[in-house]
């Protein structure tokens, strides 16, 4: 099976890129030294990432893994267009770009069954808790961008399940990466860390397991859940 794993360089798309190797997947990843570049604040960045992982790919992908993403802070009173920009590039690389990446691939599995392939494409969408629960005030973008993220993934699950054409949403809580843990120290650690019931914030091998999960083994009748990897920290 290939995959391609967008924000493969650090954190959490790291660890999925291991997990997933270590399962014996081929996987193409982006961002990382060996993998693909592509700046997704820019347009068309997406489309040329995905053309260029067929291309490596020798013409097949099976499963999208949308995983890239940014948490920058954006004050409700900031310049006007500072903040109009943030919510921009925030939109842009957290939604936009993985809704073109989703596009392409659903139009690629399409396009494969017509030629007669039988196999199933799994698409797998990292958001967030805060798709559910939002997030900081200088956070609206980031909130927005992962809720429409999940619904994108219901909506997808739920136009092309009949043609073998599945989809999953990860929302982890705060995840012990390099962002996680400048935000839990600007934001005070403990304080964050005594809302969450487990103790502690997700380790990325956690929130790969659950991703490895969905890319490889959950059955199709699970198409459209969403998974929570947040300690409890919120409950639906």
């Amino acid at each position: 099976m290939t995959i391609l794993l967008t924000g493969s360089s650090r954190g959490i798309g790291a660890a999925i890129a291991q997990s997933l190797v270590d399962g014996g997947q081929t996987v193409i990843g982006h961002g990382t030294a060996s993998g693909i570049p592509a700046d997704f604040a820019q347009p068309g960045a997406a489309a040329a990432l995905w053309h260029a992982a067929l291309d490596q790919a020798g013409g097949t992908i099976d499963t999208l893994v949308n995983n890239a993403g940014v948490f920058e802070a954006n004050p409700v009173d900031a310049d006007d267009a500072d903040w109009l920009a943030g919510w921009e590039r925030t939109l842009r690389i957290n939604l936009t770009a993985a809704a073109e990446l989703c596009r392409l691939a659903v139009l690629h599995w399409q396009q494969r069954a017509r030629q007669g392939w039988t196999g199933t494409g799994r698409i797998v969408n990292v958001a967030s808790r805060a798709a559910y629960r939002g997030d900081s005030p200088a956070h609206w973008h980031y909130a927005a961008a992962k809720a429409g993220m999940v619904a994108m993934t219901k909506t997808i699950a739920r136009g092309y399940a009949r043609e073998n054409i599945l989809a999953f949403a990860v929302c982890p809580g705060f995840t012990m990466t390099g962002m996680a843990e400048d935000y839990l120290e600007s934001r005070g650690g403990d304080k964050l860390l005594a809302d969450i019931p487990l103790g502690r914030v997700a380790q990325p091998e956690e929130v790969a397991t659950a991703v490895r999960f969905l890319a490889l083994d959950a059955p199709p009748s699970m198409t459209g859940a969403v998974l929570d990897v947040n300690g409890a920290s919120y409950v639906r």
